[in-house]
C-alpha cells in the first residue's frame, strides 16, 4: 500500500491509508489510546481501541519519538474533538495495523517549543534532534522554497546555473583561506574558495554572459558570534551591463520573493532608495543604515542601496612604520568611469571611487557587488597600489590577467549572503537558525566533533609534521596561564 503524507489525509475521509512518522505524544482516556503521529507535513490523531487486541497491546508500548507505520481508515472527528488549529484537526485515524519501525531512547533535549532556552552546545551536539522542532523544520522548508524561486526566476531571465571548483588556488582576497594539502605534490596546497569571484569573471571571458550559482563560500575568520566558516551565497555575474542593470534585476527578484513567499511582510519603499556612502556615514554613522520608520514592526522591510564607495583605504597591517593601501570591498572592482585615469596613473588614490554597490536590509548588509575590471592593465594597477610587486601579482593573479587579454566583455555582478537574507525574513536573530548543520560561533562542529586530529599515516602521506607546532601551542598556553 502506498504511503500518504499526513497533511494529505484530510482529503481522504472514509478511505483506508498508510501513514508513517514519529510518535509525537501518547495519552490514554479510559481504555482508548490516542497517539499524535508526526511527519514532515503535519500531525494526525490516531485512535487505538481494545477490540483490536493485538494492535492495542502493541500501542500501549509506544513512546515519544518511536517511528511507526500505521494502516487505518480516515474518519471525521466528533464535533467536540475538532481542532481548528491544524489542517488535520477535523479527522483522525481508526487503526487496523501497527508496525514499529524504530524505537527511541529518551531524548537528551526537549524538541517542544522554539528551543531558544536550550544551550547552543547541546543543540549543536544533537542537531539532528534539534531539527525535529517545528520552527527549524519550517526554516529549512522556507529556505528550499526561496532557493527554488530564485532558480526559477533567474532561469526565466536567461541565466545558466554553473558550478565552480571547491579546490582552487590561494590568493589574497581579504579573509584567510582554508588550505588543503596536496598528497601528489608535496609541499603544495589547494585553497577552498572564499567566493567564486575569479571563476565567475572567467565565465564572462568564456562568453557565458549570464551566470549564477548557489555557492558555498569558506573563510578562515576569527570567531565572531554571527559568522560561519562556511556560508551560502547567491552568486551572479552578467556581461554587457552597468550598475543600474544589476541593481534593477536584484530589486525585482527581492520584491517578488517577498510578495510570493512572505506576503505578511511589507516593503517600506519601492524602488529601493539609493544612498551615497559619504552621506550614509555622516547621517547614520554606518554604511548599513536601518531605514525602517518603525523599528518595532517585525514585518517591515526597509531595503536600500549604498553606492559611491571609496576604492581604497589606508592600511598599515604588516608594514611597521609604513602606511599603504588596501581595497575597501573587492580588488576586482572597477573604478567609476571618471576615476579610471587616476587608477591607471596611480594618483589621487584616496579620492578614487569604485563601482561597488551594497544592498542593505533593516540595518544589515545582505549583499554586495560591482562592475569589474575587465582589462589586465587596470587589475594590475589595483594590486600595485596595494603594494604588491609585479612578480607576486603575476604569480597570484596571472591566470585571470592572461584571460583578460583575449577579448573579455565588460561585466558586473553581485553576491547575496543567503543565510542572512533568510534569517531576517524568518525573524531569526542568528544565521545558525536557518542552516541545517551550522558550526558554533567559534567554528566548531560539535555533532561531528570537528575539527579533529587525523591519523599519523594521513599526515605522513601529506608530508606534514605537527609535533613542533603542538609544542609551541602548549608553551603559549602555559605562558598565558602564568600571566
Amino acid at each position: 500500500m502506498q504511503r500518504f503524507l499526513i497533511g494529505q489525509t484530510a482529503k481522504h475521509i472514509g478511505e483506508k491509508v498508510k501513514v508513517c512518522g514519529w510518535v509525537n505524544t501518547w495519552r490514554a482516556h479510559g481504555k482508548i489510546l490516542f497517539v499524535d503521529l508526526r511527519d514532515i507535513s503535519g500531525v494526525l490523531q490516531i485512535v487505538f481501541v481494545p477490540s483490536n487486541n493485538e494492535v492495542y497491546e502493541l500501542a500501549k508500548q509506544l513512546r515519544p519519538e518511536w517511528v511507526v507505520e500505521i494502516i487505518g481508515q480516515i474518519v471525521k472527528r466528533p464535533d467536540n474533538m475538532v481542532n481548528q488549529k491544524i489542517e488535520t484537526g477535523q479527522v483522525e485515524m481508526s487503526v487496523d495495523n501497527l508496525i514499529v519501525l524504530s524505537k527511541s531512547e529518551n531524548l537528551p533535549l526537549s524538541i517542544d517549543g522554539n528551543g531558544y532556552d536550550i544551550s547552543e552546545e547541546v543543540r549543536m551536539k544533537y542537531r539532528y534532534l534539534d531539527l525535529r522542532r517545528d520552527r527549524l523544520k519550517r526554516n529549512l522548508i522556507v529556505r528550499h522554497k526561496v532557493l527554488k524561486f530564485i532558480r526559477d526566476f533567474l532561469d526565466k531571465e536567461g541565466f545558466a546555473e554553473i558550478e565552480t571548483p571547491i579546490l582552487t588556488k590561494s590568493t589574497p582576497e581579504g579573509a584567510r583561506d582554508y588550505i588543503v594539502p596536496s598528497r601528489q605534490e608535496p609541499g603544495k596546497f589547494y585553497a577552498l574558495p572564499q567566493s567564486p569571484q575569479q571563476y565567475k569573471q572567467l565565465l564572462m571571458t568564456a562568453g557565458v554572459e549570464k551566470y549564477f550559482q548557489i555557492a558555498k563560500c569558506l573563510r578562515d575568520e576569527d570567531p565572531r558570534g554571527d559568522r560561519q566558516p562556511e556560508f551560502t551565497q547567491l552568486d551572479m555575474e552578467m556581461s554587457f551591463v552597468n550598475q543600474e542593470d544589476v541593481m534593477d534585476l536584484i530589486e525585482r527578484l527581492l520584491i517578488l520573493i517577498v510578495k510570493n513567499l512572505f506576503p505578511n511582510k511589507k516593503i517600506q519603499e519601492n524602488p529601493f532608495p539609493k544612498i551615497d556612502y559619504k552621506d550614509a556615514m555622516v547621517k547614520y554613522k554606518t554604511d548599513r543604515p536601518d531605514l525602517r520608520n518603525d523599528k518595532n514592526d517585525k514585518d517591515l522591510l526597509a531595503f536600500c542601496w549604498v553606492v559611491n564607495f571609496p576604492f581604497f583605504e589606508r592600511d598599515n597591517e604588516g608594514k611597521p612604520g609604513k602606511v599603504g593601501w588596501t581595497f575597501t570591498h573587492n580588488p576586482f572592482s572597477a573604478a567609476k568611469p571618471q576615476f579610471e585615469g587616476d587608477l591607471l596613473e596611480k594618483k589621487n588614490i584616496d579620492k578614487i571611487l569604485t563601482t561597488q554597490y551594497d544592498i542593505v536590509l533593516n540595518g544589515f548588509e545582505i549583499g554586495g557587488g560591482s562592475i569589474r575590471n575587465h582589462t589586465p592593465e587596470a587589475l594590475e594597477k589595483v594590486f600595485e597600489i596595494m603594494g604588491y610587486e609585479k612578480k607576486v601579482i603575476h604569480e597570484k593573479f596571472g591566470h585571470i590577467m592572461e584571460a583578460f587579454k583575449y577579448g573579455t566583455p565588460p561585466h558586473g555582478g553581485i553576491a547575496w549572503g543567503l543565510d542572512r537574507v533568510l534569517a531576517i525574513l524568518l525573524e531569526e536573530l542568528n544565521i545558525r537558525e536557518v542552516i541545517a548543520f551550522p558550526k558554533t560561533g567559534d567554528g566548531r562542529d560539535l555533532m561531528m566533533q570537528a575539527p579533529s586530529e587525523v591519523d599519523k599515516k594521513q599526515l605522513k602521506e601529506l608530508h606534514i609534521k605537527i609535533e613542533t607546532i603542538k609544542k609551541e601551542i602548549k608553551d603559549k598556553k602555559i605562558i598565558k596561564k602564568k600571566k
